[in-house]
């Protein structure tokens, strides 16, 4: 029967309640999907397999909780938008109550969550844990604070900067939480290069202080040079970053121009040999955790489909399948949404000889099969030859659609783009110029009424032609904006500069046509959009120290500077509002826009300080700002953002970066299938991407091959008649997707790899399976 054999080491459910159970077929059914649903989306969460908790665990996965979920996290984190100091103040009553409600959000998530875990699991969870404390310990700063300011007194608000807990420890964050694994796997190796480097500074540091800290030289500003340890070190840790070179080297070299060897030596050991070697720790240690994830999540998704395979598997003969009417309601389970042909097309895979049931090797394939994007064509023709077939099939028709197909023809419009290139750089006030642009956006929309023409309209304006919409697009927004700023112009009125910009900009675009022309280019762009996704993760890394750094900033240098409009005439306005910043270079050099007024100007202020270029004219002694108006001690929370930003995080961004453009790109040139995709190609309805770019699958594809062949081949072709299918672009797909694939196929079919235990408890140093194509790539 179904389910009784069942894999152990999962958490087993409670006797049951007394209230009438769901038929055991359905809870069966149900508890496999889940188990599906965890493998095809990675997840690892140990959840109870009683009816009620598999049912609890569906809604906690459902799109709409999640979405939910997210939607309170942002409002949680806007909030800094409107709290004091506020770009757009709110009393602090409507703030709270918005918080309160995050909160009871956060809070019913997680009992969710409790509901559908073992209590032991749940408590023992870092996250969980860490979500209660963080509620409890804002409700308390939330009342302490009210508290205060109902009796004017002024408080501050700590917990804020405890808000990116939520987006962190939340399940659905679970690759953010990847990305601070790698900082915390990275740590340990990076420490002991970056003491390394702080000792090389120091010893340089005592060695500029015995060169130059006797010889009465003098800053710019008439300063004394080099005679402090301390603003040795922390001006040498600048230079590290360029930003004050050569400035800071300027006095030594003007003394003796022998001196700029110390400089240089400086530079060349601390700037590009310490700095090359944390790229190089980070990438190291980057590439082996990584190895080691993506391990766990191979043998972790074979697991789970082992498991829901168990739970249906019935005996047929000598060995154990699922049947083909439960193999479907499974599917229609994990995908609702999947389409009848689709769904048929994934069964006749996976029950390649039409025997009535699913065997286990490709039972195991069907969380691969539903996370492959397979886009279903329905050939028709082309709506001018059914209005009128005797024009559209005539010789002249024949031959413009000929001319238009053929190669030559986009050749001549990529010479048509470069000549246009040349015209935009030449002078628009030239009436040749002028009346030579009208001319290419003709010919422009001449080449696509010719597409339209030749192509059927739905194929070439289909949802993943994405440079035929963009080339559309693109043009009739520069003839809109061109016969527009004419009209205009032709009044004699006035002379609309912000349409003349439009127009300039979209002729600028239109050269991004090239990019569609060049193989090669496609290539590029296609691997950037590939690794784009994951790069998102990125983003919510940078975003969450950002948030920390710019709460904490706003809480200790709020109000400290301030920022007046160019056309103020108050005294205040030399010195950005504050005295202590007085014949400043903070002050002369305008940087009173750089303050932490609010949270935008905070964000803005640490991109400027992870780009590092004039960073130390925001902070230092020598420039004053922010150390002159609140305390040295200021330059740590700087020197703290420079170090966790630009010499971590950033250095394991341009990890990511490298090993994902690296897969990436090796894949798009090899053209890497998986063996599922293989075999939808086998059946012979499968497309490939390139034979649809332009429309080109109506002229490569007879209605004749559509359907599927077998003994029953008739029926199902009568079923899918006039559809094809195609497997979406692989830069749809996310590096680590790809990465796993290549993984997973080097795990054979009968292979039920180690145990839950071992599977969690993988480490870097684990070399199982030893895989050559994997270790080269990752």
């Amino acid at each position: 029967m179904p389910g009784a054999h069942r894999a152990a080491g999962l958490y087993r459910p409670h006797p049951s309640s007394p209230e009438e159970p769901p038929a055991p077929e359905d809870q069966d059914l149900l508890l496999a999907a889940a188990y599906v649903s965890d493998a095809q989306y990675n997840r690892n969460v140990p959840f109870e397999t009683s009816p009620q908790a598999v049912r609890l665990y569906h809604f906690y996965n459902h799109w709409t909780t999640r979405a939910a979920t997210y939607f309170f996290i942002w409002v949680d984190l806007a909030l800094a938008l409107f709290e004091e100091p506020a770009l757009f103040p709110l009393p602090f009553l409507a703030t709270s109550i918005a918080e309160v409600l995050c909160l009871t959000a956060f809070s019913g998530r997680l009992v969710h969550f409790a509901k559908v875990t073992p209590q032991m699991v749940f408590w023992k969870d870092t996250k969980n844990i860490c979500i209660v404390v963080t509620i409890v310990l804002t409700l308390i700063d939330l009342i302490t604070y009210g508290s205060l300011e109902a009796v004017n007194i002024h408080g501050v608000r700590w917990s804020r900067a405890l808000r990116p807990v939520f987006l962190i420890n939340f399940p659905e964050s679970r690759q953010i939480r990847r990305a601070f694994r790698s900082i915390r796997n990275t740590l340990p190796d990076i420490l002991y290069v970056f003491l390394l480097f702080i000792f090389s500074m120091l010893i340089f540091s005592l060695m500029a202080l015995k060169l130059f800290g006797d010889r009465g030289l003098k800053t710019v500003e008439g300063l004394p040079y080099f005679t402090n340890i301390l603003d040795i070190a922390f001006e040498l840790y600048v230079l590290v970053t360029t930003a004050n070179s050569p400035d800071i080297m300027m006095p030594a070299y003007e003394f003796n121009w022998w001196y700029s060897l110390y400089f240089i030596t400086y530079i060349i050991i601390n700037t590009y040999i310490f700095m090359s070697v944390f790229l190089a720790v980070v990438y190291n240690n980057y590439r082996k955790h990584l190895k080691n994830e993506i391990r766990t999540l191979a043998y972790l998704k074979r697991h789970k489909m082992i498991e829901a395979f168990n739970i249906l598997k019935v005996k047929v003969g000598t060995e154990f399948v699922v049947k083909e009417a439960q193999w479907r309601q499974l599917a229609k389970i994990v995908a609702p949404d999947i389409s009848s042909s689709h769904l048929e097309l994934l069964l006749r895979i996976s029950d390649e000889g039409q025997r009535g049931y699913v065997d286990k090797m490709n039972f195991l394939r069907l969380a691969d099969l539903l996370n492959i994007q397979v886009v279903t064509i329905n050939i028709k023709r082309h709506p001018l030859e059914a209005w009128m077939p005797r024009v559209y099939q005539s010789s002249p028709s024949l031959l413009v659609q000929k001319m238009v197909r053929h190669r030559i023809f986009v050749w001549v419009y990529d010479v048509i783009i470069l000549i246009n290139a040349i015209f935009i750089a030449l002078d628009e006030k030239n009436p040749l110029i002028s009346y030579a642009e009208w001319l290419f956006l003709s010919l422009y929309i001449i080449e696509i009424l010719l597409k339209l023409y030749t192509y059927e309209p739905r194929a070439y304006f289909g949802r993943k032609q994405f440079w035929n919409w963009f080339d559309t697009l693109i043009i009739v927004a520069a003839l809109v904006a061109t016969v527009t700023n004419t009209t205009i112009q032709s009044g004699q009125k006035y002379n609309s500069q912000q349409i003349l910009d439009i127009v300039l900009i979209l002729r600028i675009l239109r050269l991004l046509r090239i990019i569609v022309s060049i193989q090669r280019f496609r290539v590029i762009v296609t691997t950037l959009i590939n690794i784009g996704p994951t790069m998102l993760t990125f983003g919510g890394l940078v975003l969450v120290v950002y948030y920390v750094f710019a709460i904490i900033g706003m809480e200790v240098f709020h109000g400290k500077v301030h920022f007046f409009d160019p056309s103020s005439t108050s005294p205040d306005a030399l010195v950005c509002g504050n005295p202590a910043l007085k014949d400043s270079a903070f002050a002369r050099g305008r940087y009173c826009r750089n303050n932490f007024n609010d949270l935008a100007a905070s964000l803005i202020l640490l991109t400027e300080l992870t780009v590092v270029n004039q960073w130390h004219d925001i902070l230092s002694e020598e420039a004053d700002g922010f150390a002159l108006v609140t305390h040295q001690a200021a330059k740590l929370y700087f020197i703290g953002f420079h170090v966790v930003v630009v010499i971590l995080i950033v250095n394991i961004f341009i990890a990511f970066i490298l090993e994902a453009f690296f897969v990436a790109y090796s894949l798009e040139k090899s053209e890497v299938e998986t063996a599922i995709e293989k075999k939808i190609q086998e059946l012979g309805v499968g497309v490939q991407e390139e034979e649809v770019q332009d429309g080109k699958l109506i002229d490569n594809v007879d209605a004749k091959d559509s359907g599927f062949s077998g003994d029953d081949g008739d029926n199902k072709r009568k079923a899918l008649k006039g559809l094809y299918f195609r497997i979406a672009s692989k830069k749809y797909k996310t590096v680590d997707a790809l990465l796993q694939q290549m993984f997973e196929s080097e795990i054979a079919p009968e292979d039920e790899g180690p145990s839950l235990e071992e599977i969690l408890n993988f480490s870097p140093s684990d070399i199982h399976p030893k895989n050559p194509s994997f270790e080269n790539s990752a």
